[in-house]
């Protein structure tokens, strides 16, 4: 009698497990002058066998690989993306259009402003990346990954 309830939970739980995690390399403290431009670059990577949407997918109910900064001393000029790949999956109708994605390692690039008036020494920008991960059969639930970085403002 359980078994009808038991087997949905359970393949909730092993997907959940499943669900692949975007690895984020910690980003080395970055020196800028004040009135200058300050460049900062998150390095990503997915592991083999699953795709993220870039930040421009082909279809708009597609959930965007997206990088906000909400914090710190700098002021945000620009953000570039990585390329993405145009490809096409087995769960995809013939006709449907290929998909913008990301795979594997990839850095995305962001310029700053560091305001004349900053204060100088050590402070910290920080920011969230959010992807959601997919694999040849399924998507995942979108996830955010928390990003930092410390600037030392001279």
């Amino acid at each position: 009698m359980l078994l009808p309830v038991a087997t949905p939970l359970a393949v909730q739980l092993l997907t959940a497990q499943m669900a692949p995690s975007l690895a984020v390399e910690a980003i080395p403290t970055v020196k800028a002058a004040k009135g200058s431009t300050a460049t900062i670059t998150l390095k990503a990577s997915l592991p083999a066998g699953y795709h993220a949407n870039s930040n421009k997918p082909t279809e708009a109910y597609l959930i965007p690989l997206t990088l906000k900064w909400t914090g710190g001393p700098l002021t945000m000029e620009s953000i570039a993306y990585p390329a993405p790949k145009m490809e096409k999956f087995p769960f995809q109708q013939p006709n449907d259009k290929p998909l913008s994605v990301i795979t594997g390692e990839f850095s995305i690039t962001t310029k700053f402003k560091v305001p004349a008036d900053a204060v100088g020494g050590p402070a910290s920008e920080t920011g969230t990346l959010r992807y959601q991960a997919c694999d040849n059969r399924a998507c995942y639930p979108p996830k955010n990954v928390p990003v930092s970085v410390t600037v030392s403002v001279e």
